[in-house]
């Protein structure tokens, strides 16, 4: 997943960070190079204008999460679209709605777009104004590409996600996300050969992208799974969900990557000795510092 590193800052807006992954600029030097007789203003406008699309789907994400009660941090745009980094509270129905929302900005769009077309059509400038009825066009088949795309059942696309919330509700969080990626792992196939078929880099870029987040969801599924069945620490318990903590090293070091328990060794990595104060909850999400945790004790415990 893109990050902030080797990204460009480009405004802050509702209190959230968006920024440009430098690979960006190569997708742009690509269609550029492969687009001969389009005059580069046009792929320049298009390419700017396709961004701007996914970062009010982008924002729609975060919003949302607002709504429901969630954390939302920072928004990366790069060549495959956009990224909104979000913490949804751990709840179906939350999660839903912040994924939900992205895709429905692009359905909010969808009229409006119609309807700048239809006026192009109408005006008759595709004849005199044929650069101009060239660029509606295109925003219009961006806005149904990526509203199609995305809603495709294959995770870890917002089709995808959103079924795995609606799995959520009936088999539990840990066996919908185990779902979720398998049928993710069946679905990849046809777009690779799509992406072969069409001979599509970026294409090919995201099936790769795919495939990778699918087995980090196989393994996070597995993970969520052993973590429901260990037993539980007695004396601790998360202060926003009252939820104990389970006993085992199901927490990672963030610098040397090693599995700890974090109640039990205090917060301290025992490799490489970084001190951790805080937390966040396996069940709710919520970070919270660890000295908290005894004090949330509810008195049956």
């Amino acid at each position: 997943m893109p990050t902030r590193q080797g990204s460009i800052r480009l405004f802050r807006l509702f209190g959230i960070t968006v920024y440009l992954h430098w690979s960006w600029f190569l997708v742009l030097v690509y269609f550029l190079t492969i687009l001969h007789g389009v005059p580069p203003v046009l792929i320049v406008l298009v390419c700017v204008s396709l961004f701007a699309i996914v970062l009010m789907h982008e924002f729609g994400h975060q919003l949302a999460c607002r709504q429901v009660g969630g954390q939302t941090h920072d928004i990366v745009l790069w060549p495959l679209g956009g990224v909104a980094y979000v913490s949804p509270p751990q709840r179906p129905g939350a999660t839903l709605w912040s994924i939900a929302a992205g895709p429905l900005v692009n359905v909010l769009l969808f009229p409006i777009f119609g309807a700048l077309f239809w006026l192009a059509v109408s005006a008759g400038w595709q004849d005199t104004h044929p650069e101009v009825s060239a660029y509606i066009l295109y925003l219009f088949k961006i806005n149904i590409l990526l509203l199609f795309f995305n809603l495709l059942p294959i995770y870890p696309l917002d089709g995808g996600q959103i079924l795995r919330s609606l799995l959520w509700f009936v088999f539990g969080k840990a066996r919908s996300l185990m779902i979720a990626s398998v049928i993710g792992f069946i679905g990849v196939p046809v777009l690779i050969g799509i992406a072969f078929y069409k001979g599509n880099p970026i294409l090919g870029f995201i099936c790769v992208f795919i495939v990778l987040n699918c087995w980090s969801g196989l393994m996070q599924a597995r993970a969520m799974a052993r973590m429901a069945n260990a037993p539980r620490r007695a004396g601790c318990a998360c202060p926003v969900c009252k939820a104990p903590p389970p006993v085992g090293a199901f927490w990672r070091c963030g610098r040397c990557r090693q599995p700890f328990d974090i109640f039990e060794s205090g917060g301290l990595c025992a490799r490489c000795h970084v001190q951790y104060t805080a937390t966040n909850c396996p069940e709710c999400g919520n970070l919270r510092p660890i000295s908290e945790w005894s004090s949330a004790v509810p008195p049956y415990l």
